[in-house]
Order: structure tokens, then sequence, then C-alpha cells
């Protein structure tokens, strides 16, 4: 099984917030949901996501929903810690929960809130993965950065979809 891992900035770090009706966002969301498509055409059949807010439940329902047509797509849940939704707004507590109830696996990385257990989810995502789909900015200083300078390490393969541009680009 060819297995992508997802990684992607919090709506707070883009332009439109959280406001997900903006046409910047749709259309960052149909690019990743192209990007994502096109893995599944590709042979890809699992995916992991980490399950914070933003792209990781963005990806994770594009995937539920292509698994509506090809049944052999596997999506793992890979969470940081109990609890990471609990400060969410309800209705994205809803929609946490709901995926979490689809997913094929989940796997819980750390049992409690550290200032680690992040990047020790996003560790053990690339571990498992042979791809990442990155929706970054290029920011450094960033958990999706450091998941995307791990993955480089490891020597993954890497599609980055730029969050303004929308540009795709391939490493």
């Amino acid at each position: 099984m060819i297995v992508c891992a997802f990684t992607g900035h919090r709506p707070q770090n883009f332009p439109w917030g959280y406001n997900e009706t903006s046409p910047d966002c749709v259309m960052l969301k149909e690019v990743l949901a192209e990007q994502i498509k096109t893995l599944v055409d590709d042979g890809v059949t699992g995916f992991i996501s980490g399950m914070a807010q933003g792209v990781d439940l963005w990806a994770a329902k594009i995937v539920l929903d292509l698994r509506k047509k090809s049944p052999e797509i596997k999506l793992s849940c890979a969470l940081p810690c109990a609890e990471q939704e609990k400060k969410w707004p309800s209705a994205v507590q809803q929609e946490y929960r709901s995926i979490l109830t689809q997913a094929h696996k989940v796997v819980m990385v750390g049992k409690e809130y550290t200032k680690e257990c992040m990047l020790t989810r996003n560790r053990y995502m690339v571990k498992y993965a042979d791809i990442l789909l990155a929706v970054y900015s290029g920011k450094y200083q960033s958990g999706t950065g450091a998941t995307v300078r791990y993955a480089q390490k490891l020597g993954r393969k890497i599609i980055m979809i730029d969050p303004i541009t929308r540009i795709v680009s391939h490493q």
C-alpha cells in the first residue's frame, strides 16, 4: 500500500482565517482535492491525517468523499494527544468526531498534551508515509515547515501547494 500523509497550516495562518467560504479558501480546497484525486489515480490507497483544524480536516473529508467511489481507500487519523479538539468550536468538534468514526484506524501518538506532542505526531505520520502532501507557505518556523524538513531528511516524495498562489510543486 502506498501511503500519503498531510500537513498544512491552521486557519489563523491563512489570509482568510476561519472563513471557509472565502473564494481563496474554496479554490485552495479544490486544488487540494485535485491533488488527492491524482494520488488515488496513481495508486495511493492509504492516507494519514493529523486531524488538526484547517488542511488536516479538509484533506480527511476529501479522502472520505473519494472512498465512496473507491472503497479500497483507507484513512488513518494520527492524534497528537487525547482531547486535541476540546477547545475548538462545537461544529468543528462534531466534524472531527465524525471523521474519527469513519476512519479505518485511529492512533493516539501521545496520551496528553505536551510541548512536543504535535511534533511527535507529525514525525509519526512522515515515518509511515511514502509521500507528504503539504499546503505550505514556506514559513520556516512552523509545524508544517518542520514536517516538510523531516520528510526531506527521510527522502520522502513531497508535493507542496502554495496556499496563496495555489501553485503545486514536487520534490
